[in-house]
């Protein structure tokens, strides 16, 4: 599953972004999708994650100002950051995980077999 992630930039605390995930892959839709991210000096955490049912889950540090979501028709991820804050700055990674994995493994970052190659999200005072 070739990944590539966009739409990180620089914005100002409590403003907004949307991150797409683009994939060249015909089988998309079965794939869990999940946002990973490492800020400076961070090890990468788990962000938000999908699976190909439309379930999801959080990371408790974006829930509620964050939203992931997928369109299957155009083999795309999304995620919509509202009300950023300068933590948030971090460089940030689409991923793609096996449907064979059940959903205690959505946020274990071992477990994912396709990774995009980061897109940078700058939130400034």
């Amino acid at each position: 599953v070739q990944l590539q992630a966009s739409g990180g930039g620089l914005v100002q605390a409590g403003g907004s972004l949307r991150l797409s995930c683009d994939s060249f892959e015909r089988t998309f839709s079965t794939y869990t999708m999940s946002w990973f991210r490492q800020g400076p000096g961070k090890e990468r955490e788990f962000v938000a994650g999908i699976r190909f049912a439309g379930s999801t889950d959080y990371a408790d540090s974006v829930k509620g100002r964050f939203t992931v979501s997928r369109e299957n028709t155009n083999n795309t991820v999304y995620l919509h950051m509202d009300s950023l804050k300068i933590e948030d700055t971090a460089l940030y990674y689409c991923a793609a995980q096996n449907p064979l994995y059940s959903r205690k493994w959505l946020r274990d970052p071992t477990k994912y077999d396709e990774w995009g190659q980061g897109t940078l999200v700058t939130v400034s005072s």
